[in-house]
């Protein structure tokens, strides 16, 4: 059935009568009535009496009227859907992220994101850089937030923010004492890293390596909070992210240990899969994640 003669019945049935059916349609009469012979000759049936005083439908006309009646129902409630949609009034968003940047980034982004736009729901998935990789190209996620990096160079990227990853210590540890130290001293030490997997292992890895450099490891953990925690015990020293250490650092409990050798430079990136679209609320949550970084 031809969509358009349907909706010429529609009209039709709707105003009984072909002129004001024409008007409404922005057709001519003609146009109108060819419409409807040829959707009456698909059918191989009359859809209207035609009388000298109008038309009026016939059983047949009024069983299609029903069925036409739920169709453009139908239409308008997806053109209305697809209006809120783009007007960010309904929809979802996925958000996946790697651990630092979903931890001590995004909570505040997101809850912005909800404020603006109460009707959108939001999904925050944290996980290591690989796992988010993965999520992306499947398709699990309408946005990936990462600090690794794509070694296969299947996604494009966008640096939204430079991360500096440090090396940490409990406070009375000898090597907190006021003096520059070299790469190779603090890797003497036994070190606290996270899995496998991980971006900021990754960067720490490829930095050290780069050097000839290779620490004792004495355990991975996949939480930065619990290497923290592991650290101000006195286990081990670590690397992490200084976007992590804010609060301890400021009440004393870690220690940041200082050398020109030991800030290690690494970008956080937004992923995209060429050729895939992004949906304005994606668009959008990047658009206050970057002005939340450069305020």
């Amino acid at each position: 059935m031809n969509i358009n003669h349907l909706a010429v019945f529609h009209a039709v049935a709707e105003e009984s009568s072909l002129t004001r059916a024409a008007e409404k349609l922005h057709i001519s009469q003609p146009a109108v009535s060819k419409s409807l012979r040829e959707l009456e000759r698909s059918l191989g049936m009359a859809l209207f009496h035609r009388l000298s005083t109008g038309v009026r439908l016939t059983e047949a006309g009024e069983l299609l009227l029903g069925f036409s009646h739920q169709i453009f129902e139908l239409d308008r409630e997806a053109e209305n859907a697809l209006h809120e949609l783009r007007a960010l009034e309904r929809g979802r968003l996925h958000v996946g992220a790697s651990t630092t940047i979903g931890t001590y980034l995004l909570p505040e982004i997101c809850a912005r994101f909800q404020r603006i736009y109460p009707r959108v729901e939001l999904q925050l998935e944290i996980d290591n850089t690989r796992a988010i990789h993965d999520h992306l190209r499947k398709s699990e996620i309408d946005l990936a937030l990462t600090e690794g990096v794509d070694e296969a160079n299947e996604f494009t990227r966008d640096v939204f923010l430079m991360d500096e990853i440090v090396p940490i210590a409990p406070p009375l540890h000898p090597l907190t004492c006021p003096r520059h130290l070299s790469l190779a001293e603090v890797c003497a030490h036994p070190m606290i890293l996270r899995e496998e997997g991980s971006g900021t292992r990754e960067v720490v890895q490829a930095a050290l390596q780069s050097r000839g450099l290779e620490p004792t490891i004495l355990m991975s953990l996949g939480n930065t909070e619990a290497i923290k925690r592991a650290v101000a015990a006195g286990i081990g020293l670590a690397w992490v992210s200084r976007l992590t250490i804010e609060n301890e650092v400021r009440s004393g409990t870690l220690k940041v240990l200082c050398g020109p050798e030991l800030v290690l430079q690494r970008p956080l990136h937004r992923l995209r899969v060429p050729g895939r679209y992004e949906s304005r609320a994606a668009r959008e949550f990047v658009r206050l994640l970057r002005q939340s970084v450069e305020a």
